[in-house]
């Protein structure tokens, strides 16, 4: 799935928020804590992460690819 960016970054829990891929902001916090998501290939744990264009997060078996 694409997301397109309307400013210069979106945060990782907003934006997984946003997509509906969970129900509530407070679950995005708790998946990233975790470690249940990869940023470009790898663990992102900062619930805040600025997400920019060209980045790719992985939860699950969900691509995104920001654009």
């Amino acid at each position: 799935m694409k997301y397109e960016l309307e400013d210069d970054y979106i945060e990782l829990f907003k934006l997984l928020k946003v997509l509906d891929l969970v129900d509530s902001g407070a679950q995005a916090k708790i998946l990233v804590g975790d470690g249940y998501v990869k940023r470009n290939g790898e663990f992102e744990l900062r619930k805040r992460a600025k997400i920019r264009s060209g980045d790719t997060i992985e939860i699950a078996d969900v691509i995104i690819e920001v654009v």
